[in-house]
Formats: structure tokens, sequence, C-alpha cells
């Protein structure tokens, strides 16, 4: 059986490369509305950040994607992709590292 390829993604937080379903993708569309991307299939610029609420608030701390999409984020959306992030964490110790 042939062996598959992972797709990997770096995590714009850390800089590390990690497979792509270990990572939350969010993204910019073309009015510059940020949003997180459950699916990965929303048409914009995506950025990825690791499925680990201390890596989320250390993006808050920082203004990761502030930086990265060049756009002014309120913290409403930090919050929004904390709760996200600790939803994945707490869904992955339960049932593994498949989403």
């Amino acid at each position: 059986m042939k062996k598959r390829k992972i797709p990997m993604r770096k995590d714009i937080v850390t800089g590390e490369m990690m497979p792509k379903r270990q990572l939350i993708r969010v993204v910019k569309n073309k009015e510059d509305q940020v949003s997180l991307d459950p699916t990965g299939k929303k048409p914009g610029r995506g950025a990825y950040i690791a499925i680990n609420v201390d890596i989320a608030k250390r993006a808050k701390k920082e203004k990761t994607f502030e930086k990265a999409f060049h756009v002014q984020l309120d913290d409403t959306f930090y919050d929004e992709l904390i709760k996200y992030a600790d939803h994945l964490q707490a869904r992955q110790e339960l049932f593994g590292n498949d989403k």
C-alpha cells in the first residue's frame, strides 16, 4: 500500500512545521475581515496556528494576526480563537489526534 503524503503547514506563532490537521486556519478575505476557518476551504489569505490554548493566548498578547494580515483586530477575535482552540484541544484529548 502506498504511503500518503501528509500536508505540512507552519504555525504562525511558533514558526514550527506541523501536519495541517493539527492546526487551526485563520483567513482574511478581500474585505479585510479576519475569521476562523474550521473547514479549511474559505477563500482568502490563510495563516495557521497550533491547536493549543497557550499558543492562542500568546498570539493575542503579541497581536500575531494583526501583524500577519496588516489589519486592526479587537480582542473578541482572539477570545473566539482561544475558545475554539480550547474546544479542539479537549476533543483531541478525548478522541485522539484525529478531528
